[in-house]
């Protein structure tokens, strides 16, 4: 019997704060099935976590923090200086402020995902890695850790025992390396919702993506991210759902599958 192919679907959340607000969520809640939501650093507030925590219990989403640097004028998207122990700490005070939002709103905290700058520069620096994984193995063992397959990521939170999940990308284009290509360099956003969509069938069902220089690069992944923050991440994110339709493919977060049909 051939097993039905899962995986699941997030996106980065609640980033607005105070009256300004970025990303359609409350379009994309009902498309996806784990939200990492802002902490507080480089985007949402303390009421916007709320209100994000909220939404995702009432759609049955599951919840990540997601914690970056303390940037919201950049967006957490420059790279700052920080030594690996300010690092931890700053991680482990974002993983602290949305648990305590979650166990108030009655929902559990599955797992982290690094922002931007942070998440980038710890895809090849070892030490701002483990000083990520190290801030959430000391808060909670049991989260799952999101990161590039075969990063410096990838490797500290494996170290350090963390259930590493892989995360692929539906709207950035790939390196050789298998390395996203910098946002500042052209075609580094995907914003054709087909082709977006194309892609992510094929890396699910094949196991491989094109890189921006055409050649083909094995990719395996676990879950999928749609940034909130790409114009037409609504159409991504809506085209992707009615592709995997097509194709047998369920989106499903981790908590859920136990249910999962074959």
């Amino acid at each position: 019997m051939t097993l039905t192919k899962v995986i699941d679907l997030n996106s980065d959340l609640g980033e607005g704060f105070g009256p300004f607000r970025v990303g359609a969520d409350e379009a994309l809640f009902p498309l996806i099935s784990s939200a990492n939501v802002a902490c507080g650093f480089h985007g949402g507030d303390p009421a916007m976590m709320e209100l994000t925590v909220i939404r995702a219990r009432g759609h049955g989403v599951a919840i990540g923090a997601h914690p970056g640097f303390p940037d919201r004028g950049g967006f957490g998207r420059r790279a700052m200086s920080a030594t690996a122990d300010e690092i931890r700490t700053d991680v482990l005070y974002q993983l602290g402020a949305l648990a305590g939002i979650c166990q108030a709103a009655g929902v559990e905290l599955q797992h982290v995902k690094a922002h931007g700058a942070l998440y980038n520069m710890a895809v090849g620096d070892l030490a701002v890695a483990t000083a990520i994984a190290e801030a959430v193995r000391s808060f909670d063992a049991s989260l799952r850790f999101f990161a590039i397959p075969g990063s410096a990521l990838h490797e500290a939170g494996e170290s350090t025992g963390l259930v590493v999940v892989r995360e692929a990308f539906a709207d950035r284009a790939y390196l050789a390396d298998g390395s996203l290509v910098p946002r500042s360099q052209p075609g580094a956003v995907i914003e054709d919702p087909d082709q977006a969509a194309d892609r992510m069938v094929r890396l699910v069902t094949e196991g491989t993506v094109e890189t921006i220089d055409g050649k083909t690069l094995t990719l395996e992944a676990d879950t999928i991210c749609v940034h909130s923050d790409t114009p037409v991440a609504v159409a991504l994110a809506e085209a992707i759902v009615r592709r995997f339709d097509d194709a047998g493919i369920v989106i499903r977060h981790f908590g859920d599958r136990q249910r999962t049909p074959t």
